[in-house]
């Protein structure tokens, strides 16, 4: 009896033993799964081809993997064209972006008055945006006061000539109406002109005192004017202020003397630098916003008012950590990002976010310096990890 029972004992062993062989080979296998790259809802436990689009599945292993974490292979990370980038110190606000528009600069205004009392006969130039040379005329006017001057000189040149060699004192009287005259508004060739033909100019011709771009026709032909009555107004264009209108928040961002890039719409050369002249000191009138003024250079005169332009500010120190905005997921648990922790690993971890731009956003919490947090493709991460693990990676996270 005792050695029937020693013979079912062995047995048993047997038995055992060979079916502990394949639970532990299907345990194996059952650790490696298989997912087509381009649809990660298809997931079986042995390779073929992708039902939908014919690729071969690749295998996806998922022992180790902790969670919030997802592993990938090669050919789904190019696919899904994942790029990562070390997070560092830097500027949120490097890249804020204000719409401004060219004018110009009034310190660089001439204004052109009547240095008489008459009437204009002629405007050589009748709209504003021409280009003038110094000493090209603007306008003909006549004026019985200009008239009297021009009789006044002739008479005085005509004493010097008989008598000023025996009275010196003529020369000084010619000299006197010669500079009324400047001083009324001719110049030296007009001068001349009148000492050699000897006849009075009913119409007085006046040119332009400097270069510019006439940016005001303030007469017209027929019109009596006063003393000092303004005719034109002058701008130069060597230089040309750039004004932007500035926020709130955006005021501490930027000072006078700080250096700023214009990008002026219709130039491909791209942003050039100018400096910053002039932050308001109050608000406009009606509004929430203050005005920069920024001085840009323009040589070429290839700048004009009115011209449309972007005003990228200066960033401050970099005090905190800066990423892109595209790498911040944000669903109902919070924000959070995926660090590449791995070759073929990432995982998902919850930040707290502080500033943000347009462009970047500033991670006061989750990540550190040095870490490489996914650039481009964050979403496909989440949805991936959705699809695989069905859950949310931060699914139990406290915010």
């Amino acid at each position: 009896m005792k050695r029937y029972l020693n013979i079912l004992l062995l047995l048993l062993l047997i038995v055992a033993s060979a079916c502990s062989e394949p639970a532990h080979e299907e345990t194996a296998a059952a650790e490696t799964t298989y997912t087509c790259p381009m649809h990660p809802q298809i997931v079986q436990n042995e390779p073929g081809t992708c039902p939908i689009c014919h690729m071969d599945l690749v295998p996806v292993s998922q022992s180790g993997e902790k969670e919030g974490e997802l592993m990938l292979s090669e050919s789904q990370i190019a696919l899904g064209n994942i790029k990562t980038m070390q997070v560092a110190y830097g500027d949120v606000n490097s890249n804020t972006i204000l719409t401004g528009k060219l004018v110009l600069d009034e310190t660089q205004t001439d204004v052109v008055s009547s240095r008489v009392a008459g009437r204009i006969e002629r405007l050589y130039i009748k709209e504003t945006g021409q280009p003038v040379q110094k000493g090209q005329p603007l306008y003909e006017m006549y004026s019985e006061e200009l008239l009297t001057l021009q009789q006044e000189y002739l008479l005085a040149l005509r004493q010097n000539q008989e008598l000023g060699k025996e009275n010196p004192r003529f020369a000084s009287f010619l000299a006197s109406a010669k500079q009324k005259l400047l001083l009324y508004g001719l110049n030296e060739a007009q001068i001349r002109r009148l000492a050699s033909s000897g006849n009075l100019d009913a119409r007085v011709t006046f040119v332009a005192p400097s270069s510019g771009v006439v940016t005001e026709v303030a007469a017209a032909e027929g019109q009596y004017i006063a003393e000092g009555a303004v005719l034109y107004r002058l701008g130069k264009l060597g230089k040309i202020w750039v004004e932007a209108e500035l926020y709130a928040q955006e005021l501490a961002n930027v000072q006078a003397g700080d250096e700023v890039l214009v990008s002026v719409q219709g130039f491909p050369e791209g942003a050039v630098p100018a400096k910053v002249t002039f932050i308001s000191p109050e608000y406009r009138q009606g509004s929430q916003v203050a005005i920069l003024r920024a001085e840009l250079p323009n040589r070429e005169s290839q700048y004009l008012p009115g011209m449309q332009a972007n005003v990228t500010l200066p960033g401050k120190n970099g005090t905190s950590l800066v990423i892109p905005t595209d790498a911040v997921i944000r669903d109902e648990n919070g924000s959070h990002v995926w660090v590449q922790t791995d070759d073929h690993t990432f995982q998902a971890r919850m930040v707290n976010l502080g500033e943000a731009s347009a462009d970047n956003v500033a991670i006061l919490s989750g990540i550190g310096k040095g870490d490489k947090v996914v650039t481009s493709g964050a979403y496909l991460l989440y949805s991936e990890y959705v699809l695989k693990k069905g859950a949310d990676p931060m699914a139990g996270h406290q915010h």
